[in-house]
């Protein structure tokens, strides 16, 4: 009976080795790691979204007469915001690149946005817009780091359910499906700057060159899904 206990003991072991080497508990655990780096990723573009209105409504009462650019912004970022994209969707190459190209969309009329205010020095002396620019540039900082992070969780989940033995058990056991990682759009590669070189400025001054809009991150290093990503 004692060598049979043994036996069993060993059996048993063998077999959790065998399932733990085979992905049982590290599919699940990168996945989910994946999934928190995501909602970090959502609670940064939240925070940017929430500045928005605010900061049309500061541009707004000293540059009335750029009402296509405010409005620009406004439904740029009704797009964004109306987007919403669940962790199963990590998944959906197409869901996902519809929230990447609106997101990219309310970053590039923000980027208009900016270019438009260097002809107020008026606007940017006053310390409210100047707090409002400085809360922006930290969410597109935000953005980025977290964007930097999810693709870090992405690769390393990507990698573990396409190697084996793990393979054996993400598909077998938890139908595992490759997450899509952020890419950088052709046309902007680089995180909006914010550029203070006009605070100050007197009225007439000639305002600093335009900056064109960008992306609000880089794409994280390749070893990532195929498909087109925000």
């Amino acid at each position: 009976m004692t060598r049979f206990n043994a036996f069993r003991t060993v059996i048993v072991l063998a077999a959790a080795a065998v399932l733990s080497a085979c992905g049982i508990n590290s599919v699940p655990t990168k996945q989910e790691a994946a999934k928190a780096a995501w909602a970090d990723v959502q609670s940064a573009y939240q925070r940017r979204a929430d500045l928005v209105p605010n900061l049309v409504a500061s541009v707004r009462g000293a540059a009335q007469s750029e009402t296509t650019i405010l409005t620009n912004v406004t439904n740029a970022r009704a797009r964004a915001t109306s987007i919403n994209i669940t962790t199963d969707d990590l998944s959906n190459p197409e869901e996902f690149k519809k929230f990447q190209d609106a997101q990219n969309q309310l970053t590039q009329a923000l980027g208009q946005l900016r270019t438009v205010v260097e002809n107020y020095p008026q606007l940017q002396s006053q310390a409210r817009f100047a707090d409002l620019m400085t809360a922006l540039e930290g969410s597109e900082n935000r953005i980025d780091t977290a964007r930097t992070r999810y693709n870090d969780a992405v690769r390393d989940y990507n990698t573990e359910i396409r190697t084996f033995p793990s393979a054996i058990g993400a598909k077998l056991v938890h139908g595992a499906k490759p997450m899509v990682p952020f890419e950088a759009s052709a046309a902007a590669q680089n995180a909006p700057t914010v550029d203070f070189g006009n605070m100050g400025a007197q009225p007439g001054a000639a305002p600093n060159a335009a900056a064109p809009a960008n992306d609000n991150a880089t794409a994280a290093p390749a070893q990532t899904a195929t498909a087109a990503a925000q």
